[in-house]
């Protein structure tokens, strides 16, 4: 990881950081909407102009870590393989740590113990929030199908 790269991971982003994201985010999603690969050019002052071919999949990623630059927001970046500590995933969740426990407790979130410590791996995190998710959605439709029905 670059210098840069880890000092904006510790910090929110300046006034100048959050122009160029919106900036590179609105060139990104003027091209984007065809599944097509997309090429962007980098045009350094000195040496060769050097090509980069996006993906639709890397595309949309792009956009989504520059809609949050761009906005302010703090991102940080979790390879899927890394063990988390109990703490880190409760704030991946927005929940108290005391709540994380109690998941892992009622085995909805898998852990592996290292020594006394609990460590969850972030695929195992992301796919409990993503069933979170899911079920809450389909409870807000349930929800308002009920509301529909007493109209």
């Amino acid at each position: 990881m670059s210098a840069f790269a880890k000092q904006l991971g510790d910090r929110l982003p300046d006034p100048g950081e959050r122009a160029a994201a919106n900036q590179l985010r609105r060139i990104l999603a003027s091209q984007a909407g065809d599944n097509k690969e997309r090429r962007l050019k980098i045009v350094p002052e000195e040496g060769q102009t050097a090509e980069i071919v996006l993906t639709p999949g890397l595309s949309d990623l792009l956009i989504e870590l520059l809609r949050h630059i761009g906005a302010g927001n703090a991102v940080t970046l979790v390879p899927v393989s890394q063990m988390l500590t109990t703490q880190q995933a409760a704030d991946i969740l927005n929940v108290s740590r005391p709540h994380l426990i109690s998941l892992i407790e009622k085995r909805a979130i898998d852990c592996t113990r290292v020594g006394r410590h609990r460590r969850i791996k972030a695929e195992d995190l992301f796919a409990y929030k993503q069933r979170r998710d899911d079920d809450r959605a389909a409870a807000l439709s349930e929800l308002a199908e009920l509301d529909a029905d007493l109209i």
